[in-house]
């Protein structure tokens, strides 16, 4: 008798409408005795494709004849956000089209800060003509028609930045000290000080509405809350601080862009020391901001480039620059995390990937888990010399490179040393505080 195998074809091809086929798979690792050496070559070959397909760069957005010092997304549109030039124009851009879609003369001189209303229908501006302005956007293109600001909020002082509490009428305004105002009122409703510094920046908690970050130009950053009208604590740096970011997931954690060029994180629950310390620039750190997972941030700086950041890894994962790209004043992550814009000295607001290999519109499912499965195979293998060393390879300006590379010796000749004090120190110095390369002091 012959047996004769027979196979249904439905059950060994896949649909035609839908990209799903079936696999057998003996999930037996004794079957498999190679599996590790096999899963080592994918993960070398996705590390050297991922260097192969690394274009960064999206677009360049033109029109603003000026630098431009300040950015916002939009709360509720993805493809929206808005951008201010220090010759006192206010943009609003499209991502989709790549598009402005509107141009509004807000101030005479700097546009100082940026801030969206929580529904999204209005913008607020502050400038340095001791005025803050409420424009009203038409949605769903949100353009505005109107030539003329809605409601003109004035101070005695110029204003350095603006931040909106989330769902309320409330916002802030820095500049001689910290005020609060509500939208339906001309004046400011409390007037928030400690100390005698002007303050550069003002940063409301995305989670904890009520609390706000400021950074003054005496070193300080401040932490207030608008519901006792005093302030929480004072943290007093080694150097200044340029910006602020809270942490969108977790309302403890508080990022500094620092004048030292390093990023900082730390716990408002224990300012003695920072929980980790970025010290990849060698410039001043003049901008920074969270995406909006919290898992990373990216930074500007004064050398010329970007850095993206994951909170937990001390060493940037991205570093963007051009050749004509000026000192990066703003920066700025989408709402989706796909895209990091900037905005430098040179005119120019630049969209970049967020991770430089990722392949831009749809793409298949298959082609999805195919990518995901490569993350998984670096991951696991990321340890490895040969798969790391050409993981971190940047190619930077050689200018930027001998920097960092006498930053690096000047930092292990400073472990060094302390590593040697608490050896000769016959038990007296039992830690090392590396991560508090700044001298901080903490007030309450």
């Amino acid at each position: 008798k012959i047996k004769v195998i027979s196979r249904s074809e439905e059950d060994q091809t896949k649909e035609l409408s839908t990209d799903v086929r079936k696999m057998q798979r003996n999930l037996d690792p004794l079957v498999h005795p190679f599996e590790r050496p096999r899963e080592y070559v994918r993960a070398l070959n996705a590390v050297k494709l991922d260097k192969v397909f690394a274009k960064p760069f999206v677009a360049a957005l033109t029109g603003h004849t000026d630098g431009i010092f300040s950015m916002t997304r939009h709360p509720n549109q993805v493809n929206c956000f808005a951008s201010g030039s220090c010759d006192g124009v206010i943009k609003l851009w499209n991502l989709s089209t790549l598009k402005e879609t509107a141009n509004i003369l807000s101030h005479n001189g700097f546009v100082r800060g940026l801030s969206f209303a929580p529904n999204g229908n209005s913008i607020l501006s502050c400038g340095e003509d001791k005025t803050v302005k409420l424009w009203d956007l038409t949605p769903p293109d949100y353009t505005c028609e109107k030539r003329e600001a809605t409601t003109v909020y004035k101070g005695q002082h110029s204003f350095t930045s603006i931040d909106h509490q989330l769902n309320s009428l409330t916002f802030a305004t820095s500049g001689t000290d910290v005020s609060i105002w509500d939208q339906t009122r001309s004046t400011p409703m409390q007037r928030l000080t400690w100390g005698h510094a002007s303050v550069t920046r003002v940063r409301f908690n995305p989670i904890e509405n009520n609390l706000l970050a400021a950074c003054t130009s005496d070193r300080e950053v401040i932490l207030y809350d608008i519901r006792a009208n005093s302030a929480v604590q004072k943290l007093i740096t080694k150097m200044r601080s340029n910006a602020t970011s809270w942490n969108p997931r977790k309302a403890y954690v508080i990022a500094l862009a620092n004048e030292d060029e390093n990023a900082y994180q730390y716990d408002i629950r224990n300012l003695k020391r920072a929980i980790s310390l970025h010290r990849d620039h060698v410039g001043s750190v003049l901008d920074i901001d969270y995406s909006p997972t919290g898992d990373e941030f990216v930074t500007g700086s004064y050398d010329k480039t970007i850095r993206i950041f994951s909170t937990d890894s001390y060493n940037s994962r991205e570093v963007y620059f051009t050749n004509r790209m000026q000192h990066i004043f703003s920066v700025l992550f989408t709402a989706d995390t796909k895209f990091v814009m900037s905005g430098s000295d040179d005119m120019n607001i630049r969209i970049w990937k967020s991770k430089a290999s990722m392949p831009m519109g749809m793409i298949a499912h298959r082609q999805k888990e195919q990518l995901e499965y490569s993350d998984k195979l670096k991951d696991k293998f990321k340890e490895i010399p040969e798969i790391k060393t050409i993981a971190q390879h940047r190619r930077v300006p050689k200018a930027i490179y001998k920097k960092r590379f006498l930053k690096n010796v000047m930092h292990q000749a400073k472990k060094r040393k302390e590593e040697n004090v608490i050896k000769h120190s016959k038990g007296q110095v039992k830690e090392r505080k590396m991560l508090s390369e700044q001298l901080v002091t903490v007030e309450k």
